[in-house]
C-alpha cells in the first residue's frame, strides 16, 4: 500500500511547523492582552481624572410674577444654607446668584440664577444628607419647599462645563 505523498514530504518539519504556529498564537494572545490591559487602564485613568475634575450645574428658575422675595426668603432660608454647609464641608468650592438686571419676555424670563461649582462630581451628591442636619424639623422644611414650588413656574439643574475656546469645543 503506497503511503500518500503529503505524508512523506518532510515529516521531520511538522512538529517544527506546529510550535511555530503555537508560538504565534502565544504571542497574539500575549499583544492582545497587553493592548486590552493598556486600554482598561488609560480608561481607569481618564476616569480618575475626570471624577477629579471640579463640577459645575446651573440652577435656573422662573417664579411667578410678584413672588420673588418670598421665593427667595424660602430659598436663601434651605438652599443657601445648604450650599454654605457644603462649602464649609468642601463639597461645594464656589457658587453664585444672579439676578436679571433688567425685565425679559416671557419665553425666555428667569428671576435666579445660582452657578455652584462641586469638587468632583461625587461631592454633588451631598445636599440632602446635610439638609436633614441643619433642619432637623423635616416636616416645616418639606412644607416650606413645597411653598416655594408652588411660585416656581420653571425650573431647571442644567450640568455646564468649562470648555478651551481654542480647542476643539469639548472639554
Amino acid at each position: 500500500m503506497a503511503v500518500p505523498q503529503e505524508q512523506t514530504m518532510n515529516p521531520r518539519y511538522r512538529p517544527l511547523a506546529h510550535s511555530a504556529l503555537l508560538a504565534l498564537f502565544a504571542f497574539a494572545i500575549a499583544f492582545a492582552g497587553a493592548s486590552q490591559a493598556r486600554a482598561q487602564q488609560a480608561a481607569a485613568s481618564s476616569a480618575v481624572s475626570s471624577g477629579d475634575k471640579p463640577y459645575m450645574i446651573e440652577w435656573v428658575y422662573k417664579v411667578k410674577w410678584g413672588s420673588a422675595d418670598e421665593f427667595w426668603q424660602i430659598f436663601k432660608k434651605y438652599q443657601i444654607a445648604t450650599l454654605n454647609r457644603e462649602k464649609e464641608l468642601g463639597y461645594v468650592t464656589s457658587y453664585t446668584v444672579y439676578r436679571p438686571g433688567h425685565h425679559m419676555g416671557e419665553d425666555s424670563r428667569w428671576e435666579f440664577r445660582i452657578v455652584i461649582t462641586y469638587k468632583n462630581i461625587s461631592s454633588s451628591v451631598h445636599g440632602s444628607e446635610v439638609e436633614k442636619q441643619l433642619f432637623p424639623d423635616q416636616a416645616t422644611m418639606k412644607r416650606e419647599e413645597n411653598r416655594r414650588w408652588e411660585l416656581t413656574e420653571a425650573h431647571y439643574d442644567l450640568p455646564i462645563h468649562a470648555i478651551d475656546p481654542n480647542g476643539d469645543g469639548t472639554e
